[in-house]
């Protein structure tokens, strides 16, 4: 529940649930390419929050990153969490 309320006062202060899709290469296979989701409740339009993660991401992580897309809520929304039924991936 404190997490809750934590997430209610952060969006109250201008954060929003921001959703980044990391496409990085691989580091054994530079030609191959993967994807990253990430989420937390960042600031539009800086994102101070990804910006850390991403600074994090060079400084500690081989895999060299290829793209970063973003997309975010625009209204205040309580947390919800579901969970997935099955993944499933057409080639």
């Amino acid at each position: 529940m404190r997490r809750q309320h934590d997430d209610l006062v952060r969006q109250l202060d201008g954060y929003r649930l921001a959703t980044a899709e990391i496409v990085y290469h691989m580091p054994d296979h530079p030609g191959v390419l993967q994807t990253f989701i990430w989420q937390h409740l960042d600031i539009a339009p800086h994102y101070p929050e990804l910006h850390r993660f991403l600074d994090f991401w060079v400084k500690n992580i081989e895999a060299r990153i290829h793209s970063v897309t973003v997309g975010r809520t625009k209204i205040l929304t309580p947390t919800r969490y579901t969970r997935a039924a099955g993944l499933f991936q057409l080639h």
